[in-house]
């Protein structure tokens, strides 16, 4: 069986991307990483690929606010391109920064060129959060692609300063419960017994940013497109893992994104 061709945008200051890539080989794709002016350029095809991740790290310094400006190339350079993808229900992930990204641009929960009424803000606790937290793959979530592994659990580390979900109003949260949450913070090792978190919401250190209903990550109306804060990608083997109970790979989130992209 062929190898999905997989695309990795790189901006400067991207840092993840080697990690997503090797996430993406294990997964059993095949992934090109490709800075942001090869795309520009055409000299790289958004067409050409069945999938397209963007990874963390710290996309141009975060000079202009977490992703912003990467957010700002897609939306400018992109967008026509991006909707084809997504129409096609060819899968994108955005994870940490390429998450903030998504959001940023529209395109999470989207549509792109509507007024946002969700973004990724700084911490609730004022501080970088770096450490290992236990996330739900809701069962609810309405993206065909993750709905492989919905129900499960995974336990990966984050490393942001802005990853807290906020919402306009009520109603953008009530939007967001209706098969748009892909994933949310639980109690270190608890297992979900229900479509509520385990946490309460806000609690503090289970989330570790105060986002809105214990969100780490969203997808869009058509669920091809997902985005979450913490970085499975760290958790593909489990000699990575440092402590804590064994198993909660995040593999399976990558063969999952890959396996929809054949």
């Amino acid at each position: 069986m062929s190898r999905p061709p997989v695309l990795i945008p790189h901006a400067s200051g991207t840092n993840r991307d080697d990690e997503a890539a090797q996430a993406i080989r294990l997964a059993g794709g095949e992934p090109t990483i490709a800075h942001v002016n090869e795309l520009r350029s055409g000299t790289v095809r958004i067409a050409d690929y069945a999938a397209i991740l963007l990874p963390g790290g710290f996309s141009y310094g975060d000079a202009l606010g977490a992703g912003g400006r990467l957010a700002l190339e897609l939306r400018t350079w992109f967008a026509e391109e991006l909707a084809t993808a997504a129409s096609a229900g060819k899968p994108m992930l955005g994870i940490c920064n390429g998450f903030q990204v998504l959001v940023k641009a529209g395109l999470l929960p989207g549509p792109m060129g509507e007024t946002r009424s969700v973004t990724l803000t700084e911490n609730a606790e004022g501080r970088f959060e770096c450490r290992w937290v236990t996330l739900s793959v809701e069962p609810a979530c309405r993206s065909g692609w993750l709905g492989a592994i919905a129900g499960t659990t995974m336990r990966c580390p984050i490393a942001h300063g802005e990853g807290r979900l906020a919402v306009a109003d009520g109603a953008s949260a009530e939007r967001l419960e209706n098969g748009l949450v892909a994933f949310r913070y639980l109690a270190d090792g608890a297992r979900p017994t229900s479509r509520k978190p385990v946490a309460a919401a806000g609690a503090y250190p289970a989330n570790p940013n105060g986002s809105v209903n214990d969100i780490a990550g969203i997808c869009d109306e058509g669920g091809t497109i997902v985005g979450l804060m913490p970085h499975p990608e760290d958790h593909v083997l489990d000699w990575q893992r440092p402590s804590g109970p064994e198993g909660g790979l995040g593999l399976p989130l990558f063969e999952a994104f890959v396996a929809g992209a054949r």
